[in-house]
């Protein structure tokens, strides 16, 4: 029965990574427009086409470490700078929590797997012309991955609270 069960809470655990990852990709390339595969194949086709429209795109991107972190800080107050500074903090906590319950990932794994998908989407956005790369969103992005890492190490894991004590 306990062997079931563990099967059990590892598909519900890769369910709930795929929807994680089904609202972190809406969030970072979508925005708040519907998930259109058929959009994401004309933003490609139109690049392939246009290869000025990636010039345009890398003219645009940060690749200065803490560049937009700093100007997030200064304007805190500003809505979409406090959104922009923390968001992509938040976005990324789930991932670092899905590494440690998974049980085959360490810390470094958290950091990996936050700086890949963070990388493939920030480079996504500038692939396919749907905003703009931002090196400071991946220093956030794996922040907030190992930031979710952490708070499974402080938090007891709910399988642990309800083991039985000798």
């Amino acid at each position: 029965m306990e062997h079931i069960m563990k099967r059990m809470d590892r598909k519900l655990l890769a369910l709930g990574f795929a929807v994680y990852l089904y609202i972190l990709i809406k969030i970072i390339l979508f925005k708040y427009a519907p998930v259109e595969i058929a959009f994401l194949l004309s933003q490609l086709h139109s690049v392939m086409e246009h290869p000025e429209i990636i010039e345009n795109g890398l003219a645009y991107a940060n690749f200065t470490p803490f560049f937009s972190i700093h100007q997030n800080l200064d304007h805190l107050s500003n809505t979409h700078d406090f959104v922009n500074l923390f968001g992509n903090i938040a976005l990324f906590v789930p991932l670092g929590i899905f590494t440690r319950l998974s049980a085959k990932g360490g810390l470094f794994t958290a950091l990996v797997l936050s700086l890949g998908i963070s990388f493939s989407l920030e480079g996504s956005q500038l692939l396919l012309s749907m905003g703009s790369f931002d090196v400071d969103d991946l220093i956030l992005n794996v922040l907030g991955g190992l930031i979710g890492y952490a708070i499974c190490l402080v938090v007891p894991q709910p399988a642990a609270a309800f083991q039985k004590k000798s």
